[in-house]
């Protein structure tokens, strides 16, 4: 049973975090972001450090406990740091590029895709072939990522497509001839 609930969360310098009752704020060089506890976890905060606990031993509660320290420490972390995800475009003729804060995929359908950011996320395209989204949410950003990804999807026979950095497309075979008897 993973016990990640009870490590504790260190506020780096130059964060401040809130507490008032449920919901827990954290301000940074990054923004502010704020999250809501569950009734049954209970949250401390002892000099730099953030403890989670929790009220009973139910299962729910076990999830949960696990689930909210992972939610909070993301928050922490990503008013200070915040959060990356870099994308790669392959095919002939896909490109991208930066119209002010719009970005402009050409993606082999004859009219260009715009993709305009959320409040709080930057999408950045520093070459024709990449795309960076970065912000201080962490669930925002990989979102936005998602849905940039869901517009044109590696497809598993050329591997053309938007996929994540590092990320392995399973290829297929052509479909072959039928063989003679």
């Amino acid at each position: 049973m993973s016990k990640v609930g009870y490590n504790p969360i260190t506020i780096e310098d130059g964060v401040t975090v809130t507490i008032e009752g449920r919901n827990v704020t954290a301000k940074g060089p990054k923004g502010e972001l704020s999250t809501t506890l569950p009734i049954n976890i209970e949250i401390e905060q002892k000099e730099n450090q953030l403890f989670l606990t929790r009220k009973n031993e139910e299962k729910p509660t076990k999830s949960l406990h696990g689930t909210f320290r992972a939610l909070v420490a993301n928050i922490v972390n990503g008013v200070k740091n915040g959060f990356k995800k870099k994308m790669e475009v392959i095919g002939v003729g896909y490109r991208v590029r930066m119209e002010g804060t719009k970005l402009v995929m050409t993606l082999g359908w004859n009219h260009p895709v715009e993709v305009v950011a959320p409040e709080g996320i930057t999408i950045e395209a520093p070459d024709e072939t990449t795309i960076i989204v970065s912000g201080a949410d962490k669930q925002k950003v990989g979102e936005t990522a998602a849905k940039i990804r869901e517009i044109r999807k590696p497809e598993p026979y050329k591997g053309k497509g938007i996929r994540y950095e590092g990320e392995y497309v399973k290829k297929k075979s052509a479909k072959s001839a039928a063989s003679s008897k």
